[in-house]
């Protein structure tokens, strides 16, 4: 919210020394955000007046249009004679009255301003536009032309109001009534102890039955509704100088009269208006839902196909506007246009005053993808007892500026309501604090925001209607905090309880992250936020369990509206990005939660904030929140090893994916046994179920190995990009602690190789679990090294696995008989289970 000084100052009577910096200092101490103070024409310099145009001479054989112009500027020359001024700009025509910086002067920028010899004329001067005086955007782009009425000679830098100071506030979403200046006007007559003049205190007629009629078919939606008519507007008048000006201070174009004096109440007042074309509007202004499959084209010239949940204003050929949102383009006020026959324009507005649902228009907006300035208000919190001053505002405004007329009629439709009461102990605000405010304080300082306060030690505090924010004691208690200034708040070091240290999980999620990234590994945290089309491209079944995703309600972003089940669309998304800016080799992990909804919906509660939760309400909390499990995922691309004199280097590859996975269960003391596997997204011949045993039975913990082609093409990734995801809180499950430290043996150890030839399709996970269970308990370890496939050697359909197994005795030195032995019982289990033989 960009807030002028120079507007601030008609509603608090500032201290004519205070600057922009201090309010801000103010404003920030009690609790406002204030990013900027910007200094408009903090280097203009002047002389800078008004001109009339006397006569214009368009120079031939240049490029482009060259007008060489004289300009009546008074005696602010020193001469009285005209201005000899060359110009490019064709917007201005004899007679007008523009803008003239003369010879001597700075602009905006340390642009200054001197008589020079250009396209053969000498220019002693310059015509400005609003872009060269940094006024903001007028929608012209052009030359500045002035009412005929304004006087030559008069300085521009005061008509304009080309130096002021203006505050620009980071508004936070709860503080919808600081969308105005009325709201901050408010919050700065409070920060410095001064009264504040209301711009909302009007005098209001009451309403009547003469009114424009209006139905409400959807109160939840629509609590209150406005009308009030003006006819006989000028369609020649144009918003005055002062109007447009504060307008483009805090950040808005002017359009045209009817439509800057409700955009002018809307950033005065809070409230967002609608002024309607009377002569367009058919029959009764109507409230309700949107029929699915309707249409409206809004005033930014596109057609919208309506949602049933959008509240619309309707007449009585459909929808004519979305409500709290935008207008439609069917009932939007004409611009003057003149004609042979005169002026023609809109001459007869209605205008809309209304309070909206804030949560119906957030979502209509975000449906849409139609964020305007009336719905940014809505979505936070607009004051509903405004709505009649504002419509009131408005229409003083028009007769004012254009000579209209006022009918007597006004329409109010108002849902009953009462008005938000909260009982509060009077030390409530010191418990939260630790600070003793006391009870006058406490009091004082509710009164000063507006609330109505009665009791002694147990107070009554009805909440100000432009306040929705305060729902509860805490909301008021921070109130008093924040006024009494957050800085005054005693700073006090927790007290922990010692030697409790870090959990088996805390130490175990380390110890993890520390094995992956001493093997290479980088981290890389992501957002926990994923687009359900992500499974698609992921390649999974329609009714896997991983398709089931908590939606969150007001998601960041409507493009990743669930919260993640799995960590590989993060992981893969910051590979994908880092492949493009030029990285190539990659090797990125990350631990963290995965959501899955629980079986049964419950809602949470709220927990106190003055006292420890009991036990009770904890499990009541953990309860409702959704399924948190821990997992690990690895993601690799490019170069495993790089080449160099040591050697040619290698590519990742899926056995890099699975001993990762391995790594991981080490540290969790597990173990895995990996098997031939086809899950989703990974390649269905390079893919390993990753498995443990729990109470007897198996587990699926996880998946490892190459990408799917098709999944790679999808996500934009790099071939052979491989991957692994384990659930880590299982592992943790089933694993014996801590890893234990390899005990050293004092006896030698014997090593047998074997190589066995089993049928293509045979998994080496299979052969490997026979050797290692007939070798017996004299086998220490056990490798592949080796995989060898030749159809002359090995016959059709043949394959040949080499394993390393090594032999030690506890107690003694083994025997050549002993290890052969060993070996040969875990030949002849792998010939029993998988048909192996012996090579050669």
């Amino acid at each position: 919210m960009r807030v002028p000084l120079s507007w601030l100052r008609e509603y608090v009577d500032l201290p004519a020394t205070e600057t922009g910096r201090d309010v801000q200092e103010k404003l920030v101490s009690a609790g406002l955000e204030v990013e900027t103070v910007e200094q408009l024409g903090a280097d203009l310099k002047g002389p800078l007046v008004v001109g009339q145009v006397l006569t214009i001479e368009e120079l031939e054989g240049f490029k482009k249009p060259i007008r060489f112009c004289t300009v009546d500027v008074g005696q602010a020359n020193g001469t009285g004679e005209p201005q000899e001024i060359v110009c490019g700009a064709r917007n201005f025509a004899v007679g007008d009255k523009v803008v003239v910086v003369l010879p001597g002067a700075t602009l905006p920028g340390g642009f200054s301003i001197a008589a020079r010899k250009t396209y053969g004329k000498t220019s002693h001067g310059m015509i400005c536009s609003t872009d060269e005086l940094g006024m903001g955007d007028d929608g012209t782009h052009g030359i500045i032309v002035l009412p005929p009425e304004t006087e030559v000679g008069k300085d521009a830098i005061e008509l304009l109001e080309l130096v002021d100071e203006v505050l620009d506030i980071a508004v936070t979403a709860n503080r919808g009534d600081c969308l105005s200046i009325r709201g901050v006007a408010r919050e700065t007559a409070i920060a410095y102890g001064l009264p504040l003049r209301d711009p909302a205190l009007i005098d209001v007629p009451a309403p009547n039955a003469f009114g424009y009629p209006v139905q409400v078919s959807e109160p939840f939606g629509c609590d209150r509704f406005t009308a009030r008519t003006v006819t006989g507007l000028r369609p020649e008048a144009r918003s005055p100088i002062w109007l447009q000006r504060r307008l483009q201070k805090v950040g808005m174009r002017p359009i045209s009269l009817a439509v800057d004096v409700t955009n002018y109440v809307m950033m005065e007042l809070g409230q967002p208006l609608h002024a309607y074309d009377r002569t367009l509007v058919q029959g009764t202004i109507g409230v309700r839902r949107a029929q699915e499959g309707e249409k409206l084209v809004t005033l930014d010239g596109v057609e919208r196909k309506l949602h049933a949940e959008d509240l619309v204003i309707t007449d009585d050929r459909g929808p004519i506007g979305l409500a709290g949102v935008m207008g439609g383009a069917n009932t939007e006020i004409a611009d003057h246009e003149v004609t042979e026959d005169g002026v023609n324009g809109t001459t007869d507005v209605v205008i809309e005053a209304a309070h909206f649902d804030a949560v119906s228009i957030a979502r209509t907006a975000r449906r849409h993808k139609l964020l305007s300035e009336a719905s940014r208000r809505f979505e936070r919190g607009v004051d509903p007892q405004a709505a009649a001053a504002a419509a009131q505002r408005t229409v003083d405004l028009l007769v004012l500026l254009a000579g209209g007329t006022a009918e007597a009629g006004v329409t109010e439709v108002v849902a009953p309501s009462a008005p938000h009461t909260i009982t509060l102990p009077a030390d409530h605000p010191d418990k939260v604090a630790g600070v003793v405010y006391g009870r006058e304080t406490v009091v004082r300082r509710l009164q000063e925001v507006g609330c109505d306060v009665y009791g002694q030690d147990e107070l009554i505090v009805t909440v100000p209607s432009w306040r929705p924010d305060l729902v509860d004691p805490n909301d008021l208690a921070e109130e008093v905090i924040r006024l009494e200034g957050y800085e005054n708040l005693p700073s006090t070091l927790p007290k922990l309880p010692s030697g409790r240290g870090l959990t088996h999980r805390q130490r175990l999620h380390r110890r993890v992250g520390r094995a992956l990234a001493g093997a290479g590994y980088v981290e890389a945290p992501n957002y926990p936020f994923v687009s359900e089309q992500v499974f698609d491209q992921l390649g999974l079944e329609s009714d896997d369990p991983v398709r089931r995703v908590v939606r969150l309600v007001n998601p960041l972003s409507d493009e990743e509206p669930a919260l993640r089940t799995t960590l590989l669309p993060g992981l893969l998304g910051a590979l994908r990005r880092n492949d493009g800016r030029g990285s190539h080799d990659l090797a990125l992990f990350e631990t963290g939660l995965v959501f899955h909804p629980a079986r049964e919906q419950r809602v949470a509660g709220h927990l106190p904030v003055d006292r420890r939760p009991t036990d009770d309400e904890i499990a009541a909390l953990n309860a409702a929140l959704p399924e948190q499990p821990r997992h690990v995922a690895a993601v690799l691309t490019g170069a495993r090893e790089q080449a160099g004199w040591w050697g040619k280097g290698r590519p990742a590859g899926w056995a890099d994916a699975v001993e990762a996975a391995r790594a991981v269960a080490r540290e969790a003391g597990a173990e895995l046994v990996v098997r031939k596997g086809q899950y989703g997204p990974w390649h269905p011949g390079r893919c390993a179920d990753l498995v443990v045993f729990a109470d007897g039975t198996e587990k699926v913990v996880g998946h490892a190995g190459e990408l799917h082609p098709r999944v790679l093409k999808a996500l934009g990734l790099p071939e052979r990009t491989c991957a692994m995801e384990l659930n880590l809180d299982a592992l943790e499950a089933v694993g014996d602690g801590a890893p234990q430290a390899p005990s050293i043996s004092t006896f030698p150890v014997a090593t047998q190789d074997v190589a066995l030839v089993v049928d293509l399709p045979v998994p080496a996970a299979e052969v490997e679990a026979a050797l290692r269970d007939g070798a017996g308990e004299l086998l220490e370890s056990i490798r592949l090294f080796d995989v060898y496939e030749n159809t002359e050697q090995l016959g059709d359909g043949k394959k040949s696995l080499a394993y390393a197994l090594r032999f030690r005795a506890g107690d003694r030195t083994l025997t050549v008989d002993e290890a052969s032995a060993a070996r040969d019982a875990a030949v002849a289990l792998a010939g029993e289970r998988t048909g192996a033989v012996l090579r050669g």
